[in-house]
């Protein structure tokens, strides 16, 4: 059963980014469910649209691949603006990871952002990338590989959540009650 939680008053922004299985896109329905008046904005449908010339995404990125990841972020917190524009809560789900955070909370300037990480224990991520029919990773040391990366060279914004104890329920319950937490100045990155 889902608690009642307070709502924002007004519309805005939230980023849900974590791993490959981490939960990004069930909790990001979820959420988006929650609001009146909101959009689930998928950011990797930006780098689906690309028909021809598509670089592969992994753990070690061409030149190539990380232009095109870049200008999905870019893509996506300009149409994320324009709904916010128009009234509506944008929950933005993709994977940011690394450095690469501080970049794309920078794309949201002057706007404030809710940012949150899903952090579940690697071994739980393996366990939902095993049952998923679609796969994010060659091994498990893929996981860990990852994991590593965002333990370790992301930077501490918003509010972190270890989620390998709750349900997609569970979980959004604990964004509504701290939201708060994970707000962070466009501008401010540290």
């Amino acid at each position: 059963m889902t608690t009642r939680t307070r709502l924002p008053g007004s519309p805005s922004i939230i980023l849900i980014t974590g791993l490959m299985a981490a939960g990004k896109s069930t909790v990001a329905q979820a959420l988006t469910e929650r609001f009146p008046r909101s959009v689930h904005l998928r950011g990797d449908v930006f780098r689906r649209m690309i028909v021809s010339g598509r670089a592969e995404m992994g753990f070690e990125l061409s030149d190539e691949a990380e232009r095109q990841l870049r200008l999905r972020y870019r893509i996506a917190a300009a149409a994320a603006h324009l709904y916010l524009h128009a009234g509506f809560t944008v929950v933005h789900q993709d994977i940011i990871l690394g450095p690469s955070l501080a970049e794309v909370v920078q794309h949201y300037a002057p706007r404030p952002l809710h940012v949150v990480v899903l952090c579940p224990d690697p071994a739980v991520v393996a366990a939902r990338e095993a049952g998923r029919a679609k796969r994010g990773y060659q091994d498990t040391s893929a996981v860990l590989d990852f994991d590593r990366v965002l333990r370790t060279e992301t930077p501490r914004l918003g509010l972190w959540l270890d989620t390998s104890g709750l349900t997609a329920a569970e979980t959004v319950d604990q964004i509504l009650a701290r939201l708060s937490d994970a707000r962070v100045d466009g501008g401010s990155t540290g």
